[in-house]
């Protein structure tokens, strides 16, 4: 039995990868979703967050992690509006741990989640998965309002993108950091005493661009996050597909390193292609540039009994749907990962 809990994506009921689908995935024992109808800094109601619990429930599976609770740009900021917009989110916290949650993942990455200059990158094998060419992004200038890239919020106009990317060039990465330091000494002692271990995910691609600041890039600066407060429940989600983007970040290393405050980890495969360029392939390691099985070790090794999920996959056998988020490839990279840590446990216990 592995230690690790294997879990998977779930993006409510409009997914069209169904409960059903994903409770059929062998060794399976969670999801992991969120309320996704309320704006970010809102306050979740608790029957939408037992709504998703019982729809997981009624299929054999668990929800303990929720990815995520979206932090607002008036946080990261360090506006007026931050400590209400905090309170908001300790009460957030306060109502999934009652839920039973026992991990919350969020990141602190300004005005996008992730960045990606393409999203149906065509493979020899005739599948097509997300791809980044930090030169076609750098070609582009945000201030004309070429911003059409993926993974920037839509829902932000083109004169808002271009006021808060004016905003985080007069912060800077330092007050960056003083923002996350204020956000991380109000909302751990909450989780604390509410059973949720936070779990910061790393930046992705893991440096700056147009301005804007990002911190949460490599070992040094996660040691620095986690420093801010030092407690267990201040922690780490170990995504490989992020932080690998960087081929100077030691994924193995981190994963020692960091032992004891990775709470959720996400595993995937990239191969670089160029300086800064790369495209998101298979999860083994051979299909990549990243040395899956030496992560996976390291976490076993360090006694990581997290949760997983398989991140992001390609689109393969002809399947549509959510960019990154289809079943065919995912699946493929659970049962992958669902062997490898069998394998590896029980090579320890010898």
């Amino acid at each position: 039995m592995n230690n690790m809990k294997l879990t998977f994506r779930w993006y409510g009921e409009d997914d069209p990868v169904t409960l059903e689908k994903i409770s059929q995935i062998p060794s399976m024992t969670g999801i992991v979703s969120a309320v996704y109808d309320v704006k970010p800094g809102g306050v979740w109601s608790e029957e939408s967050i037992d709504r998703i619990k019982n729809q997981a429930n009624g299929h054999g599976l668990d929800f303990e992690v929720v990815e995520s609770v979206p932090v607002p740009e008036d946080i990261k900021l360090g506006n007026g509006k931050a400590e209400q917009l905090t309170g908001n989110y300790c009460e957030n916290i306060r109502r999934l741990g009652k839920a039973g949650i026992k991990c919350i993942c969020y990141n602190f990455m300004p005005v996008f989640d992730w960045l990606r200059s393409e999203l149906e990158h065509p493979q020899q094998d005739g599948a097509n998965a997300l791809a980044y060419d930090e030169q076609t992004v750098l070609n582009m200038d945000p201030l004309k309002g070429e911003l059409s890239l993926p993974g920037w919020d839509s829902s932000y106009t083109r004169e808002e993108m271009r006021g808060l990317l004016k905003a985080y060039e007069e912060i800077g990465e330092e007050r960056l950091w003083k923002n996350l330091e204020s956000f991380l000494k109000a909302v751990i002692p909450v989780a604390e005493e509410s059973g949720v271990n936070m779990a910061i995910h790393p930046d992705d691609p893991p440096w700056g661009m147009f301005g804007l600041p990002r911190i949460i890039t490599c070992k040094e600066n996660i040691q620095r996050m986690l420093d801010i407060v030092p407690s267990a429940n201040n922690g780490l989600t170990l995504c490989t597909g992020s932080l690998g983007a960087n081929p100077d970040n030691d994924l193995a290393d981190m994963a020692k390193s960091f032992a004891g405050r990775i709470h959720f980890v996400h595993l995937r495969n990239i191969k670089h292609t160029g300086y800064r360029k790369f495209e998101e392939v298979g999860h083994p390691t051979d299909c990549g540039s990243l040395d899956m099985y030496g992560i996976a070790k390291a976490l076993v090794d360090s006694g990581f009994d997290g949760y997983v999920r398989p991140d992001h996959g390609r689109m393969i056998w002809g399947e549509k749907g959510r960019y990154g988020y289809g079943l065919y490839d995912r699946a493929l990279g659970a049962a992958y990962l669902t062997g490898l840590f069998e394998a590896l446990e029980k090579e320890k216990v010898k």
